[in-house]
Protein backbone atom coordinates (compact mmCIF):
# COMPACT_ATOMS: atom_id res chain seq x y z
CA UNK A 1 0.00 0.00 0.00
CA UNK A 2 2.79 2.31 0.95
CA UNK A 3 4.54 1.43 -1.88
CA UNK A 4 1.65 1.98 -4.35
CA UNK A 5 1.02 5.76 -2.82
CA UNK A 6 4.60 6.76 -3.14
CA UNK A 7 4.58 6.18 -7.06
CA UNK A 8 1.26 7.85 -7.15
CA UNK A 9 2.86 11.26 -5.65
CA UNK A 10 5.96 10.42 -7.63
CA UNK A 11 3.97 10.32 -10.72
CA UNK A 12 1.65 12.96 -9.89
CA UNK A 13 5.04 15.42 -9.10
CA UNK A 14 6.37 14.41 -12.14
CA UNK A 15 3.53 15.58 -13.96
CA UNK A 16 3.41 18.86 -12.02
CA UNK A 17 7.12 19.39 -12.91
CA UNK A 18 6.24 18.56 -16.62
CA UNK A 19 3.41 21.03 -16.68
CA UNK A 20 5.33 23.55 -15.11
CA UNK A 21 8.27 23.28 -17.17
CA UNK A 22 6.23 23.52 -20.57
CA UNK A 23 4.76 26.38 -19.27
CA UNK A 24 8.04 28.14 -18.69
CA UNK A 25 9.43 27.11 -22.16
CA UNK A 26 6.05 28.23 -23.64
CA UNK A 27 6.25 31.56 -21.82
CA UNK A 28 10.04 31.96 -22.78
CA UNK A 29 9.15 31.26 -26.49
CA UNK A 30 6.39 33.71 -26.70
CA UNK A 31 7.51 36.37 -24.18
CA UNK A 32 9.22 38.28 -26.87
CA UNK A 33 6.36 38.24 -29.70
CA UNK A 34 3.88 39.02 -27.14
CA UNK A 35 5.93 42.21 -26.54
CA UNK A 36 6.40 43.13 -29.89
CA UNK A 37 3.15 43.15 -30.86
CA UNK A 38 1.64 45.34 -27.63
CA UNK A 39 4.53 47.90 -28.53
CA UNK A 40 3.66 47.85 -32.26
CA UNK A 41 0.30 48.57 -31.35
CA UNK A 42 1.09 51.23 -28.97
CA UNK A 43 3.34 52.81 -31.90
CA UNK A 44 0.29 52.88 -33.97
CA UNK A 45 -2.02 53.91 -31.48
CA UNK A 46 0.65 57.13 -31.24
CA UNK A 47 0.62 57.20 -34.85
CA UNK A 48 -2.99 57.97 -35.08
CA UNK A 49 -2.90 60.97 -33.02
CA UNK A 50 0.78 62.54 -33.42
CA UNK A 51 1.21 62.09 -37.32
CA UNK A 52 4.90 61.10 -38.32
CA UNK A 53 5.79 64.08 -39.48
CA UNK A 54 5.48 65.43 -36.35
CA UNK A 55 8.74 64.15 -34.59
CA UNK A 56 12.08 62.40 -35.32
CA UNK A 57 12.76 60.98 -31.96
CA UNK A 58 12.08 57.61 -30.36
CA UNK A 59 8.43 59.14 -29.27
CA UNK A 60 7.08 54.96 -27.70
CA UNK A 61 10.41 55.81 -25.52
CA UNK A 62 9.95 59.92 -24.56
CA UNK A 63 6.91 58.70 -21.81
CA UNK A 64 7.05 60.59 -19.16
CA UNK A 65 4.59 60.20 -15.70
CA UNK A 66 2.99 63.02 -14.42
CA UNK A 67 2.77 63.97 -10.39
CA UNK A 68 -0.04 61.63 -9.95
CA UNK A 69 -0.90 63.79 -6.89
CA UNK A 70 -1.24 67.11 -9.02
CA UNK A 71 -2.20 65.50 -12.13
CA UNK A 72 -4.46 62.35 -11.03
CA UNK A 73 -5.92 62.23 -14.26
CA UNK A 74 -2.88 62.36 -16.43
CA UNK A 75 -1.47 58.84 -16.75
CA UNK A 76 1.68 59.15 -19.30
CA UNK A 77 3.18 61.78 -21.20
CA UNK A 78 5.22 61.12 -24.69
CA UNK A 79 7.05 64.26 -25.99
CA UNK A 80 7.27 64.60 -29.74
CA UNK A 81 10.12 66.48 -31.15
CA UNK A 82 11.28 67.69 -34.08
CA UNK A 83 14.98 68.78 -34.51
CA UNK A 84 15.07 68.82 -30.68
CA UNK A 85 12.24 70.92 -30.33
CA UNK A 86 8.56 69.99 -28.47
CA UNK A 87 6.03 69.90 -31.13
CA UNK A 88 3.24 67.44 -29.63
CA UNK A 89 2.68 65.48 -26.59
CA UNK A 90 0.87 62.24 -26.43
CA UNK A 91 -1.05 62.07 -23.34
CA UNK A 92 -3.31 59.33 -22.00
CA UNK A 93 -5.71 61.04 -20.01
CA UNK A 94 -8.72 59.10 -17.61
CA UNK A 95 -12.30 60.57 -16.11
CA UNK A 96 -14.52 59.09 -13.73
CA UNK A 97 -17.62 60.57 -15.23
CA UNK A 98 -18.46 58.13 -18.05
CA UNK A 99 -21.98 56.75 -17.85
CA UNK A 100 -20.70 53.48 -16.70
CA UNK A 101 -17.69 54.96 -14.79
CA UNK A 102 -14.45 55.29 -16.21
CA UNK A 103 -13.26 56.46 -19.99
CA UNK A 104 -9.55 56.36 -20.79
CA UNK A 105 -8.29 58.56 -24.11
CA UNK A 106 -5.20 59.22 -25.69
CA UNK A 107 -4.93 62.40 -26.92
CA UNK A 108 -2.30 64.37 -29.30
CA UNK A 109 -2.02 67.64 -28.97
CA UNK A 110 0.32 70.47 -29.68
CA UNK A 111 2.25 72.66 -27.45
CA UNK A 112 -0.19 76.22 -28.51
CA UNK A 113 -3.91 73.74 -27.94
CA UNK A 114 -3.94 72.68 -31.31
CA UNK A 115 -5.53 69.27 -30.63
CA UNK A 116 -3.89 66.42 -33.85
CA UNK A 117 -6.06 63.71 -32.47
CA UNK A 118 -7.86 61.73 -30.06
CA UNK A 119 -8.67 58.44 -29.59
CA UNK A 120 -10.67 56.11 -26.61
CA UNK A 121 -8.57 53.15 -25.56
CA UNK A 122 -11.05 51.98 -22.74
CA UNK A 123 -14.47 52.31 -21.65
CA UNK A 124 -17.21 50.25 -20.75
CA UNK A 125 -20.34 52.49 -22.14
CA UNK A 126 -23.39 51.30 -23.21
CA UNK A 127 -23.20 49.20 -26.90
CA UNK A 128 -25.11 50.76 -29.80
CA UNK A 129 -25.04 54.40 -27.54
CA UNK A 130 -22.11 54.90 -25.39
CA UNK A 131 -19.61 53.15 -27.62
CA UNK A 132 -19.68 55.69 -30.39
CA UNK A 133 -16.96 57.19 -28.62
CA UNK A 134 -14.56 54.49 -30.60
CA UNK A 135 -13.67 55.51 -33.91
CA UNK A 136 -14.47 51.81 -35.17
CA UNK A 137 -18.01 52.47 -34.64
CA UNK A 138 -18.65 56.58 -35.58
CA UNK A 139 -16.79 59.26 -36.68
CA UNK A 140 -17.92 61.38 -33.83
CA UNK A 141 -13.84 61.24 -32.24
CA UNK A 142 -12.26 62.92 -35.79
CA UNK A 143 -14.49 66.43 -34.58
CA UNK A 144 -11.78 67.08 -31.81
CA UNK A 145 -9.02 67.31 -35.18
CA UNK A 146 -7.17 70.17 -35.72
CA UNK A 147 -9.27 71.93 -32.75
CA UNK A 148 -7.87 74.99 -31.77
CA UNK A 149 -8.11 75.25 -27.64
CA UNK A 150 -7.50 78.45 -25.54
CA UNK A 151 -8.24 80.37 -22.69
CA UNK A 152 -10.60 82.78 -24.79
CA UNK A 153 -12.85 79.27 -26.09
CA UNK A 154 -12.81 77.28 -23.30
CA UNK A 155 -16.80 77.43 -23.20
CA UNK A 156 -16.64 76.28 -26.33
CA UNK A 157 -15.38 72.78 -25.39
CA UNK A 158 -18.73 71.31 -24.17
CA UNK A 159 -21.40 69.22 -25.61
CA UNK A 160 -23.94 71.17 -27.49
CA UNK A 161 -26.53 70.38 -25.10
CA UNK A 162 -24.01 71.93 -22.36
CA UNK A 163 -23.38 75.48 -24.90
CA UNK A 164 -20.54 73.92 -26.24
CA UNK A 165 -19.64 72.54 -30.06
CA UNK A 166 -19.63 68.81 -29.70
CA UNK A 167 -22.35 66.90 -30.76
CA UNK A 168 -23.74 64.55 -28.36
CA UNK A 169 -25.40 60.99 -28.74
CA UNK A 170 -29.14 60.46 -29.06
CA UNK A 171 -29.66 59.25 -25.88
CA UNK A 172 -26.48 58.87 -24.45
CA UNK A 173 -25.17 62.60 -23.62
CA UNK A 174 -23.02 61.37 -20.28
CA UNK A 175 -20.67 60.03 -22.42
CA UNK A 176 -19.73 62.52 -25.09
CA UNK A 177 -19.37 65.05 -22.20
CA UNK A 178 -17.48 63.19 -20.50
CA UNK A 179 -14.69 62.76 -23.52
CA UNK A 180 -15.22 66.52 -24.46
CA UNK A 181 -14.45 66.98 -20.62
CA UNK A 182 -11.18 64.84 -20.44
CA UNK A 183 -9.97 66.49 -23.23
CA UNK A 184 -10.44 69.95 -22.18
CA UNK A 185 -8.63 69.34 -19.05
CA UNK A 186 -5.64 67.94 -20.48
CA UNK A 187 -5.59 70.41 -23.27
CA UNK A 188 -5.56 72.89 -20.02
CA UNK A 189 -3.17 71.40 -18.26
CA UNK A 190 -1.09 71.56 -21.64
CA UNK A 191 -1.37 75.46 -22.36
CA UNK A 192 -0.95 76.88 -18.65
CA UNK A 193 1.55 74.26 -16.96
CA UNK A 194 3.83 72.75 -19.61
CA UNK A 195 5.14 76.02 -20.42
CA UNK A 196 6.18 77.01 -17.21
CA UNK A 197 7.18 73.44 -15.79
CA UNK A 198 9.29 70.98 -17.62
CA UNK A 199 8.22 67.84 -18.45
CA UNK A 200 12.31 66.17 -17.01
CA UNK A 201 11.24 66.65 -13.59
CA UNK A 202 8.61 63.51 -14.28
CA UNK A 203 10.28 59.85 -13.81
CA UNK A 204 10.15 57.85 -17.24
CA UNK A 205 7.80 54.73 -18.01
CA UNK A 206 8.32 51.74 -17.02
Amino acid sequence: MLKTTFRSAVILAFVALLCTALSIGVFLLTRDRIQNAALNQQRQLLNQVIPADYFDNALIDACVVPDQKRYPFLKAIYIARKQDEISAYAIKASTNQGYSGRIDILLGIRPDGTVLGVRVLNHKETPGLGDKIEAEKSDWIYSFDQQLFSLENQQQWAVKKDGGKFDQFAGATITPRAVVNAVKQAALTVITDFKRSSLTQFPACD
